[in-house]
């Protein structure tokens, strides 16, 4: 290895360096801070667990996406987190237990395996809440609710949101009778979008006309909020999906009165988080960007792995995707500068200001001035120390 290559950071790991840190830390703690507002209780997570709790739950997907290592005191499989909505989970099954409603938030760092997509890093922030002890649509509601205000808080010039639900293909599953095999093997060609192995996949499996077509309508039926009623008349014989359709509609119904200018896409053929959601899904995308920026949905299932199952729902916001687009303002460092001597007096001053909330740095050469963003300067006037404006030399 060349002294030139001893700096090369892995594929898909990123530094952030001042400038975007100090953007990105911004919006972390103004999602906190929102999510406090809306009676969520902040919550941090090791980056580090027994892979017993960290996986259980969450499908094949978190599993190839974690890093995982042998723990040195005890030999067994640790990982690092990919996702943090199981360590809540867990946190809410044992470690902060309450028996109504519990609303908890979180900002941090996960670690991918490898990237999600090409140009996707593998080491994202991400901000999130999760929503436990309540199974009515109205968590849902609540939830769409604040990933929206999340998208306005992080200043998206559009809100985009995809909406569906676990339940109609499951639900359509269980009414064709299909065994795990069929069900996992069309949920992948669904997923991918392949009609011409949807086709040959329906003719091969489904020999009654009705169930194929039935089949045959999931992965088309997308677009506007007006699909819903399209949807019913065509599973008008299965109860659980005309029930999954009505939660749609019911968070439909709110969200566009709360947010007109939200832009409201249905996909029922969409099944992100298939191996662990349950409910109504969702995922916000941005302009530029061709991978969600957020993404959530209802996961009632996954405390049962803890001893402790409780309706849940909750999203992830990844700030780092949102860095990427640009949109996040510059954060002002100007700071005052000062030669700094032994003075005691010269110290105190330094030392009130920064209490009162200025960045003071201490000048070394010249070139400090203007590579430390000094626009002020701390000098001894009329025997008191005062700020005083720094006029740069040319």
């Amino acid at each position: 290895m060349t002294y030139a290559d001893r700096w090369l950071l892995p594929e898909g790991i990123e530094e952030i360096l001042p400038a975007e840190a100090k953007a990105i830390d911004k919006l972390r703690r103004r999602l906190l801070d929102l999510y406090s507002a809306w009676g969520y209780d902040m919550v941090i997570p090791p980056l580090v667990e027994y892979t017993d709790s960290l996986l259980i739950g969450m499908g094949r997907d978190v599993d190839l996406l974690t890093f995982k290592m042998t723990d040195q005191l005890t030999g067994r499989t640790l990982g690092i987190r990919a996702d943090i909505t199981p360590q809540t989970a867990r946190m809410d099954a044992h470690s902060f237990i309450r028996q109504g409603t519990s609303r908890l938030c979180y900002a941090g760092h996960v670690v991918h395996a490898r990237p999600k997509n090409p140009l996707a890093t593998r080491t994202p922030i991400q901000a999130g809440i999760e929503c436990y002890g309540e199974s009515g649509v109205s968590a849902d509601i609540e939830v769409v609710s604040l990933l929206l205000e999340s998208l306005k808080l992080a200043g998206l010039p559009k809100l985009h949101i995809d909406l569906g639900h676990i339940g109609i293909y499951r639900a359509l599953a269980r009414f064709a009778q299909l065994n795990k095999s069929q069900e996992d093997s069309f949920f992948d060609l669904l997923q991918r979008k392949a009609m011409t192995e949807i086709h040959e996949w329906i003719k091969t499996h489904l020999t009654d006309g009705k169930l194929a077509a039935l089949f045959l309508a999931l992965p088309n039926l997308a677009g506007d909020a007006s699909l819903l009623e399209k949807a019913k008349s065509i599973y008008v014989g299965i109860p659980a999906i005309q029930a999954a359709l009505s939660q749609l509609e019911q968070v439909a119904e709110v969200i566009a009165q709360r947010y007109p200018d939200a832009e409201l896409y249905f996909d029922l053929g969409e099944l992100r988080g298939y191996h662990y959601l349950t409910g109504v899904v969702f995922a916000a995308f941005a302009p530029g960007y061709g991978n969600p920026i957020a993404s959530g949905g209802r996961y009632d299932h996954i405390g049962e792995v803890f001893g402790r199952s409780r309706p849940a729902t909750g999203f992830a916001v990844d700030i780092t995707a949102i860095s990427k687009l640009g949109l996040l303002q510059p954060v002002d460092v100007n700071a005052i500068g000062v030669e700094e001597t032994s003075e005691e007096a010269q110290w105190q001053a330094i030392q009130e200001l920064r209490q009162a909330g200025e960045r003071v740095t201490s000048i070394h050469r010249s070139s400090d001035w203007q590579e430390l963003g000094c626009d002020r300067q701390l000098i001894l006037k009329d025997g008191q120390y005062q700020v005083v404006p720094y006029i740069h030399s040319i």
